[in-house]
């Protein structure tokens, strides 16, 4: 599937917010619809039959957690939700309604687009096993990973940080989440986490890839590679 096929349905109720989304999906070549309100959304998920939803959660007539809902019993399109309260990430994770990626506001735009991108390479696998985040390109089927171009010798360990920042370019992780993706049968500290990738830093700056991978003060870490 090329980007220019791919439709983009925008559910947001602040027009300023919906139309600087649109101009920046449409700038990556992407088809995009737009709803300022939950119904509209529905009506449009059904006409349109859009690759991606865009879903901001405080919405008229039917708020993003009730749209969300509708559309998993419906099938399994891609969700990227929008909020701004802590409250509904909470539900988001507590739920379990089968959200793919969430991002908090005020966000922006770059990162949406590319969690966009993210979340389309994951739902679309064979349309690449390259995950390309600024200077590093890692092939997730010959688990070869090069910055510039130059192959980077990693771990195996860290390769799987690596690999799990890199298929979400901008979000933040928890050391939590780093832990589990990367040991789930470990009993390790998440300061481990913290130790792999101080030396997967080493190894990004030496290579030039300098601030690529960031800490991100009180949650964790992300790749942020001007994506």
């Amino acid at each position: 599937m090329t980007p220019s096929s791919n439709l983009i349905l925008i559910v947001e109720d602040e027009l300023e917010i919906a139309e600087v989304l649109e101009a920046y999906l449409r700038r990556e070549g992407w088809r995009t619809e737009r709803a300022l309100d939950g119904q509209k959304a529905l009506d449009l998920y059904r006409a349109t039959k859009p690759d991606l939803i865009l879903l901001d959660i405080q919405m008229p007539i039917l708020d993003g957690l009730e749209v969300l809902r509708r559309v998993r019993s419906d099938g399994t399109t891609p969700v990227i939700m929008l909020t701004a309260r802590a409250e509904d990430i909470d539900k988001l994770i507590g739920l379990e309604l089968g959200a793919d990626d969430y991002v908090v506001k005020p966000f922006s735009p770059r990162e949406v687009v590319a969690r966009v991108k993210a979340v389309l390479r994951r739902v679309n696998p064979q349309t690449s096993n390259v995950l390309r985040v600024g200077s590093l390109e890692l092939d997730t089927q010959s688990v070869i990973v090069k910055i510039h171009g130059t192959r980077l010798e990693i771990t195996p360990t860290e390769y799987r940080l690596l690999e799990t920042l890199a298929r979400s370019p901008a979000r933040a992780f928890s050391r939590t989440e780093l832990l589990e993706a990367a040991l789930p049968e470990s009993d390790a500290l998440e300061r481990v986490v913290d130790a792999h990738l101080k030396n997967l830093r080493r190894k990004l700056d030496d290579a030039g890839a300098r601030d690529l991978l960031e800490t991100v003060r009180g949650i964790g870490y992300r790749l942020w590679g001007g994506v």
